[in-house]
């Protein structure tokens, strides 16, 4: 069982993978979930998975069995991704591309972590009509491009970076701090000021339940807010699938006419391992007739660079969550349609960075759709074990990350 893990190296690294990615599942379907959105076929692999070589599953798994698994577990994720996307479009409206401040308005102010858009669309109802202005931070950034959220003309921007910095930068923050469904870390020092909701807690901190966000406007104020109006730079976000899939001709007639070399999609989940300064390095040196797709907190390592544009294209397009992956993926399955071609035969590049199950799972997910020739770095998981690293390579040509400019030489020939 998983609970129980193999002696065997390779089965036991094939059992791992599986429960890594069984948790990403888990934690899409939970978000879809929320919003109406669920497929019994889901949650029966769920069950499947997790039952794997117990007295309840009638099957024996060899290595074999076990990878086999691995498969079905990313065609499920892509289920899990799909059926949120469903949720997220039917309940706030199609992103379109969007600019965020991130600079701060005077006034009062609330700052919301995390995943979870229904958290965020109850704080914003909420805090209506209060002097309260709500800030993004993290993997909320790409809440800004859905139509309904947008409408709130106190959702001022976007405060921070990824969740891995929160304890330099949230101290700073003069209101209060909800963290959804979201990577919290110790918050020391600052305590005081922070709620949660949803699947996230911390011993000793308020827990809002059913979306009741009074706790946390009551703190907001008393807290003084920000003394004054600070502009700042702005980032755009929301280019989301219906958005990339209307700019496919342009994308194709550039690369007809030669005027798009490339397409890198950079992104994944962050964390702060040395090392990671490679994503940031590589954004950097793609040349400027090459586009940049990023999604997930990966992207805070760069998402405020200046790149310019390709001619009406933004060079730097932010998908969105770690979940929009799936609008990735049926992008570009969609410009190799149009072309002609396979995927893996696309002008395109995956350069992934991976940390949790959720990174786990999407991987999964290209995999059992068969593409291949991914990066991923920082360093390979540590749970993946030679064998099975030799027959990621032989099989998808997975490829560690070395320095940017090897890999973009041989990327670009």
């Amino acid at each position: 069982a998983i609970d129980r893990l193999s002696d065997d190296e390779d089965v036991r690294s094939a059992m791992q993978i599986l429960l890594y990615g069984l948790k990403g599942v888990a934690a899409y379907a939970d978000h879809a979930a929320e919003l109406g959105q669920r497929d019994p076929d889901v949650a029966a692999f769920l069950y499947r998975g997790l039952r794997a070589g117990t007295e309840l599953d009638p099957e024996s798994h060899d290595l074999n069995g076990w990878l086999g698994l691995v498969l079905e577990c990313g065609k499920a994720n892509l289920r899990a991704m799909e059926l949120l996307e469903a949720g997220n479009t039917g309940t706030f409206g199609t992103p379109v591309p969007t600019p965020v401040s991130l600079g701060w308005r005077k006034g009062k102010a609330i700052l919301i972590s995390g995943h979870d858009l229904p958290d965020l669309l109850a704080l914003l109802e909420q805090t209506r009509d209060t002097g309260i202005n709500v800030y993004t931070h993290g993997e909320m950034l790409p809440a800004h491009a859905y139509p309904l959220l947008h409408a709130f003309p106190h959702l001022a921007g976007h405060y921070g970076t990824a969740w891995q910095n929160q304890q330099k930068e949230l101290p700073a923050f003069p209101g209060a701090v909800l963290f959804t469904t979201n990577c919290i870390q110790d918050p020391k020092d600052y305590a005081d000021k922070v709620f949660t909701s949803g699947n996230v807690s911390w011993p000793g901190l308020v827990h809002c339940k059913g979306r009741d966000f009074s706790a946390v406007i009551r703190k907001a104020l008393e807290l003084p807010g920000f003394a004054e109006d600070v502009p700042g730079k702005e980032v755009l976000t929301g280019f989301g699938r219906e958005t990339l899939l209307g700019a496919a001709p342009a994308v194709l007639d550039a690369v007809a006419q030669g005027k798009l070399r490339h397409i890198f999609l950079v992104g994944g989940c962050d964390g702060a391992r040395p090392g990671r300064n490679y994503y940031t390095e590589l954004v950097e040196k793609i040349p400027a007739d090459c586009l940049i797709l990023t999604l997930a907190c990966g992207k805070f390592r760069f998402f405020d660079k200046e790149l310019g544009s390709l001619g009406d294209i933004p060079r730097l397009l932010d998908v969105g969550q770690c979940n929009d992956a799936y609008a990735a993926v049926r992008v570009a399955l969609a410009l190799a349609d149009a072309l002609k071609c396979g995927v893996n035969d696309l002008p395109l590049s995956l350069v992934l960075s991976w940390y949790e199950q959720k990174a786990v799972s999407i991987l999964l997910t290209l995999l059992a759709l068969g593409v291949k020739n991914i990066r991923l770095g920082p360093t390979l998981p540590a749970f993946v074990s030679p064998n099975i690293l030799k027959v990621l390579v032989e099989q998808w040509n997975i490829m560690p990350v070395t320095t940017p400019d090897e890999d973009l030489k041989a990327i670009l020939g």
